[in-house]
C-alpha cells in the first residue's frame, strides 16, 4: 500500500497521468520449471485411458507454483522491455528511455499502474504489453486495492 502511495505521490507531484491495466488469467501464463502431473478431472476422463495423468506445461490457479511462475514471467518481460526492478520494492519497475524520459510500472499480482512523463511512451508500453499478454486496459487510474484516486488540476488525491 505504501508503494502505491509513493508512486502516486511521484506521479502527482510531476503532473504525470496514471493509467491501469489488468492481465487476464495471469497465473495461466507462467511456464512451469518442474514436472507437475494431475489426474484427469471428473467429466474429462478418456474412456479406456482413465489411468493416465496430464503433465502441466503452464501453471493453473490453485497450484502452489503458479504465483512464482507468473512473477518470473512478468519479471522477464519487463526486463526485456528495458525496465529495471527496484531493489527495495519488488513491485516497482523503472525505465529511463532517454536523459529526460522516465516510465514507472507498479505491479500488484496482475494489476499494473503505469505512469511516466511522456504519454506517447506510456501508450507504446501498453501496446507492447498487449502483444505479450491478454490485457484489459482500464484507462485512467480510478480504483486500485480499495483506494479511490481522484484526479484534479492540482494533483491526484486518495480516498
Amino acid at each position: 500500500m505504501e508503494t502505491v502511495r509513493l508512486v502516486t505521490a511521484v506521479a502527482s507531484s510531476k503532473g504525470w497521468k496514471m493509467v491501469q491495466m489488468d492481465v487476464n488469467s495471469a497465473f495461466l501464463n507462467g511456464p512451469l520449471e518442474e514436472e507437475v502431473y494431475i489426474v484427469q478431472p471428473p467429466g474429462f476422463e478418456k474412456e479406456g485411458r482413465k489411468h493416465l495423468v496430464y503433465r502441466l506445461r503452464k501453471a493453473l490457479y490453485g497450484l502452489k507454483q503458479a504465483p512464482r511462475a507468473w512473477n518470473k514471467l512478468i519479471d522477464a518481460v519487463l526486463a526485456k522491455l528495458g525496465f529495471v526492478k527496484c531493489i527495495v520494492e519488488f513491485g516497482v519497475y523503472v525505465k529511463n528511455t532517454s536523459h529526460t524520459n522516465t516510465l514507472i510500472v507498479c505491479l500488484y499480482v496482475d494489476d499494473l499502474i503505469i505512469t511516466g512523463n511522456e504519454d506517447v511512451e506510456v501508450g507504446e508500453f501498453k501496446e507492447k504489453m498487449k502483444a505479450e499478454f491478454e490485457m484489459t486496459d482500464l484507462g485512467t487510474l480510478n480504483y486500485f486495492l480499495g483506494l479511490e484516486f481522484v484526479h484534479t488540476p492540482s494533483g491526484v488525491f486518495l480516498h
